[in-house]
């Protein structure tokens, strides 16, 4: 039987809390004690009232940052021309979802280490993210044939890219006033460098 509409409100509050105080305190600090104060619940009874546990929270919290970030990325990948257009556009927007979402991000990198010892394919994380990467193949070969990019290996070009990115990531999390945009600016002329077909 499907959740009802307050059940699936107050799951929402619930996981909106866990971000916030994540992204505050960190994995390791993170209590139902602290998320009940910062959803304004009156005690931790509801939040196991709607999960399992710890793990199970946080993997609601890592589906709803996928959520999210699908939401913002995949229009702009979608409405740019062409399949250079939309390469830029995924770097861009996957890199601008860092001031878009900064709490969200941070959540997802405390979340992500600390259940690695639990099933990691019911995060949806390694799944969500080989998938980006297998789209992004395809649109380089597709790109390929269509003349649009030069010769190279796909895999590796996206491999590359997927460093690229995370090493951003990265940096932002250690150093979290950086200004991003121009990074992304930068990451993006250098991949459009990179696959660039030569006269």
């Amino acid at each position: 039987m499907g959740r009802t509409f307050t059940e699936s409100a107050r799951r929402t509050q619930i996981v909106q809390g866990a971000i916030e105080v994540l992204a505050e305190v960190g994995y390791a600090r993170t209590s139902f004690a602290k998320i009940a104060k910062q959803a304004g619940l009156s005690s931790t009874g509801m939040i196991s009232y709607h999960f399992a546990g710890k793990d199970d929270l946080m993997r609601a919290v890592a589906t709803e940052v996928w959520r999210v970030s699908e939401e913002y990325m995949l229009p702009r990948i979608e409405a740019a021309e062409g399949n250079r257009g939309r390469l830029r556009a995924y770097i861009e927007s996957t890199i601008e979802l860092l001031s878009v979402y900064p709490k969200h991000l941070a959540a997802l990198l405390e979340v992500v280490p600390n259940l690695q010892g639990s099933d990691p394919s019911l995060l949806g994380y390694r799944d969500s993210a080989r998938s980006m990467m297998e789209i992004q193949q395809k649109r380089l070969e597709e790109g390929q044939a269509l003349g649009e990019f030069g010769e190279f290996d796909t895999w590796v070009m996206v491999t590359a890219l997927r460093g690229a990115i995370d090493a951003v990531v990265m940096r932002w999390h250690s150093e979290p006033h950086l200004d991003v945009a121009p990074l992304a600016r930068q990451l993006a002329d250098l991949f459009e460098r990179a696959t660039r077909r030569e006269p």
